[in-house]
């Protein structure tokens, strides 16, 4: 066929357009938590914080488009982890320095794991205890990078 005769009648191609392609349906929307789901995810999110800060950024990652309590609160749970990586690593580098300096004071700075593992401890109960009763708990301390 040239480039000046017109397509046969019967092409089975004439008139057609490509196929379109499906959309793909939307994600479904997760539900609202309800306040009892929400006082209870926040609630985990503290006691969590006795294993590492995973529990926690997890929790806050899933549920926190879900749960406003839950949010503020795993958030909350999560600084103060993260706040507890910085003091374990200093608390490493000091020991570090110190063991090689003199095995004495190594030692007892060693002592200080301890006691930030104590502090994570009892803070964390006590935020779970707060927010399973649906209120809001903020640790003494904590850097609050997560906003």
């Amino acid at each position: 066929m040239s480039d000046s005769q017109a397509p046969l009648p019967d092409d089975p191609h004439l008139g057609q357009h490509p196929p379109e392609h499906p959309t793909q349906p939307a994600a479904p929307v997760a539900a609202p938590l309800t306040q009892a789901q929400d006082w209870q995810w926040a609630s985990l999110a503290h006691l969590g914080g006795i294993l590492s800060f995973l529990p926690s950024l997890i929790i806050w990652l899933v549920f926190k488009d879900r749960g406003r309590f839950t949010d503020e609160q795993a958030k909350e749970a999560l600084n103060f982890q993260i706040t507890l990586v910085f003091a374990y690593a200093i608390i490493w580098i000091v020991t570090g320095f110190l063991t090689v300096v003199t095995l004495g004071i190594g030692a007892v700075v060693g002592l200080l794991v301890w006691v930030v593992w104590i502090a994570s401890v009892i803070f964390s109960i006590l935020g779970f205890m707060q927010a399973k009763d649906g209120h809001p708990y903020r640790y003494p301390f904590a850097v609050r990078l997560i906003k």
